[in-house]
């Protein structure tokens, strides 16, 4: 299948992408969503710095789309939710997404849909539910010729490494990128390894699929795009950074300087000088 939509998500010069998320508010953690209690303006914000596309769920894709004009991020719509980031975690964990998910996407104009794929240690319903959305929304994908794009999430025990912690183990993330791929996913979503130079590997296990490297905790400036140049030159084909971007205190700045690095081949040195630049 031809996926028209993605050329409004790569770059035609680069061939990469900047995925700023902005769906935290969706899985109900308080600790989610500092530095987007108003979401009117974080929208507003990375609007005004231009990065190419904003992930944002069914109920604030409004903000975005509304907007008159071309020129504007292109909108990747989450479709899923689930409660396994809290920490201790519920009694009864649970992962759903849209029924009719992908017919809102379409309305909604996206680009594409993204759904996790968890793996989290002692609760494989949580995947088999995963694997029967992504099942769900791939024949739904297939339909409207709407690209799927899958988010492979290995997560560590969260009673030791507390909540949201992701597993960085190559063979894992690997393995699981491995799985979304043989499910159909369009373009995969991971996380980085813990040892970065095995990332090759990654994209390796994605075959010909873009891969999107994401984001994870919040870091340091420098440490954040020394981490991308990196996995650049692992053969990701862009990012998606949420807390890094919207947490920051200079949103539009950290996307200038990770906009030069995808699309005009900018060092993490050179791009650091973007971050407070006016």
């Amino acid at each position: 299948m031809s996926n028209y939509r993605l050329n409004r998500l790569f770059s035609p010069s680069s061939g990469r992408c900047l995925d700023v998320a902005v769906d935290h508010g969706f899985f109900g953690e308080p600790s989610f969503l500092t530095g987007i209690e108003d979401m009117t303006a974080a929208v507003d914000s990375l609007v005004a710095a231009a990065p190419d596309a904003i992930q944002l769920t069914p109920g604030q894709a409004p903000l975005l789309q509304s907007r008159p004009g071309r020129a504007k991020p292109a909108l990747v719509l989450r479709t899923d939710v689930a409660n396994v980031y809290g920490n201790p975690l519920d009694s009864h964990l649970f992962s759903r997404h849209f029924p009719d998910a992908v017919e809102q996407a379409v309305r909604l104009d996206a680009v594409c849909v993204v759904a996790n794929l968890l793996q989290l240690p002692g609760r494989p319903e949580i995947r088999e539910r995963c694997i029967e959305t992504i099942m769900a929304l791939r024949a739904e994908c297939t339909r409207y010729g709407m690209p799927l794009m899958v988010e492979p999430l290995v997560m560590q025990d969260n009673a030791v490494a507390g909540g949201y912690m992701v597993d960085g183990d190559t063979k894992k993330i690997v393995s699981l990128v491995r799985q979304a791929r043989e499910l159909g996913a369009d373009l995969i979503k991971a996380d980085p390894t813990d040892d970065v130079e095995d990332y090759h590997l990654v994209v390796q296990a994605a075959g010909e699929l873009p891969v999107l490297v994401r984001g994870g905790g919040k870091v340091a400036d420098d440490e954040l795009l020394r981490r991308t140049a990196a996995v650049l030159a692992q053969g990701a084909r862009g990012i998606v950074y949420g807390r890094n971007i919207i947490q920051h205190p200079h949103p539009a700045g950290i996307t200038r300087a990770l906009m030069a690095m995808l699309h005009e081949d900018y060092s993490p040195e050179k791009a650091l000088s973007l971050v407070q630049a006016q």
